[in-house]
């Protein structure tokens, strides 16, 4: 049975729009509920959230759904993605809820799942989920209603488990560190935690209002860090996104380094030390040509997997390996955290810094990139552009002229109507016209 209502990250969309609807996230609930209400004990999840105002919504909606199935609601309110999936299994729950849509604008929604080991669900659990929705909820007899309990210190629970990521002895003191929250779930937890490891910190889109998570600010739009370590001065800038489950490290010059370059940062260091789990890094067929040639120079192997941060967390632990992620900002280390954590990558970064007394600059280029093109084309709604003939062929005509020198990855979102089309060559002229070929020809869907 394939997935309808679930995508590559949850559930997601317009808020007040189906599926992001109250009504659904009361029947997910519902189902959900049922699926993990097994066994005698007491029945528990854990719900966070992120700053936008639908939030409350979707919250109080999901409350109902699971209570009225006969489970206990623990609300964590405003965290980062990765404190849902710890706190859940720090407070024994049975699964935990985030609503969040990541990177998206403040018009959207989602809810993610955790299970109890605090990873996000298996395709096949989600498939099941979907199945339960189909019939009557199994509501609770009126004694075995579940009760709502507001857990007011889960934000500081989790900070102080990211400050255990950093080696004990060291300290951020004499460095000024920019950090961006996105106006998202980080807003507080981020600037405290470096404040508090002794670094001078200069908060950025820490004003959330319902409405500006990642306008203009965050790992999709860099500049906003980049212009403050630049205005201040400053060694470092961190830019998280909505749910800090993704970071962008920004050197003292103001340059970007994306989600490949700290991978490749994290497991030379690892492998140095040991600790990268059978010389493997794990990412998706988005990470550059530079990264694989980089690791394989190291005698390391990069293992690739499908777009999104689950299916990589899926190989690491199929595989035993302990590092991955992917360009976008998401890195996953197993070691310490079940998904994606951008601060907890920051750290890593930081204690590099403080280890080796480089400059950012001198760690955030661990490798020179291939020339890569990356640009999203809207559909109109039921067209399905890469299953036209003349969208096919452009694609197989663009492969064979760019064979030996480079690559394509094209693939429909699995959140938005978009084709998304990733192209990297030795020669950027010859990547800007193949790119441009296949784009012209998936626009003519729009």
């Amino acid at each position: 049975m394939a997935r309808k209502l679930f995508g590559t990250d949850g559930v997601r969309g317009r808020a007040n729009d189906a599926p992001m609807t109250a009504e659904t996230a009361l029947r997910l609930g519902q189902a959900a509920g049922r699926y993990f209400t097994n066994g005698g004990h007491a029945h528990r999840v854990l719900i966070g959230k992120d700053t936008r105002r639908s939030g409350y919504m979707l919250e109080n909606a999901l409350t109902a759904g699971f209570t009225s199935v006969g489970m206990n609601v623990f609300l964590v309110g405003p965290v980062p993605t990765p404190a849902v999936g710890m706190l859940a299994r720090s407070m024994r729950a049975d699964l935990g809820v985030m609503i969040s849509a990541s990177h998206n604008p403040y018009q959207d929604n989602g809810i993610k799942f955790f299970g109890p080991d605090g990873f996000k669900l298996s395709d096949a659990a989600e498939e099941e989920i979907e199945h339960l929705l189909e019939g009557e909820p199994a509501l609770a007899e009126p004694a075995r209603i579940g009760r709502a309990t507001r857990i007011d210190d889960g934000r500081g629970r989790y900070m102080e488990f990211a400050k255990t990521t950093f080696p004990r002895g060291q300290r951020l003191d004499g460095l000024k560190i920019v950090v961006d929250c996105a106006n998202g779930a980080a807003y507080r937890t981020a600037p405290e935690v470096l404040w508090e490891l002794g670094a001078e910190v200069v908060p950025v889109g820490v004003s959330p209002d319902g409405f500006n998570i990642n306008s203009a600010c965050g790992s999709t739009h860099p500049e906003a860090a980049r212009a403050a370590v630049r205005a201040h001065g400053a060694n470092l800038g961190i830019s998280l996104d909505g749910d800090a489950d993704r970071v962008m490290i920004i050197d003292e010059k103001g340059v970007v380094a994306d989600g490949d370059q700290i991978m490749a940062l994290v497991a030379d260091r690892w492998a140095k030390e040991g600790r990268l789990a059978k010389g493997t890094l794990v990412a998706t067929v988005m990470s550059n040509l530079g990264l694989e040639r980089h690791l394989a120079a190291q005698g390391l192997t990069l293992l690739r997997t499908a777009v999104g941060d689950r299916y990589v967390v899926e190989a690491m632990r199929e595989g035993g390996f302990n590092l991955g992620g992917e360009q976008s900002g998401h890195i996953v280390m197993t070691d310490y955290v079940t998904t994606g954590d951008g601060l907890i990558a920051a750290l890593q970064f930081l204690s590099a810094m403080v280890e080796t007394g480089r400059r950012a600059s001198e760690l955030a280029r661990v490798f020179p990139a291939f020339p890569q093109v990356l640009t999203n084309v809207r559909f109109r709604k039921g067209a399905a552009p890469l299953d036209e003939a003349s969208v096919r062929a452009a694609i197989s005509a663009g492969e064979a002229r760019m064979q030996g020198r480079g690559r394509l990855v094209i693939r429909k979102s699995g959140t938005e109507p978009l084709v998304r089309i990733m192209g990297e060559c030795e020669d950027p002229d010859l990547l800007k016209a193949v790119v441009g070929e296949i784009e012209a020809e998936v626009a003519r869907f729009a």
